[in-house]
């Protein structure tokens, strides 16, 4: 599902304008991201969380020119589903 598939289910549900829908739309992420960056995470009950987790520095290879190199600490975005979302999940999947 793509942004664009996002905003026509939500305007089609909701009856409002995609235009408006998909202001709304880039808002949200817009608040998210930022939210991300100054390294506070956003809540969203019933659904999940999104959170900065910090990678540790770390050693590894340049096999092309054989040398070693040291990656940074840096933090990288990551969402995790609430229960009652990851129990839908679990349980839609057919074997």
């Amino acid at each position: 599902m793509t942004k664009a598939d996002i905003v026509n289910e939500v305007a089609k549900t909701t009856g409002l304008e995609k235009q408006n829908v998909q202001r709304v739309v880039e808002a949200f992420m817009e608040s998210v991201k930022d939210s991300i960056a100054k390294n506070e995470s956003v809540y969203l009950r019933g659904f999940g969380s999104f959170t900065a987790k910090v990678r540790a520095q770390k050693t590894a290879r340049n096999i092309s020119k054989k040398e070693t190199i040291i990656i940074p600490a840096h933090s990288i975005p990551a969402f995790k589903p609430s229960k009652t979302f990851l129990n839908l999940v679990k349980n839609s999947v057919t074997k």
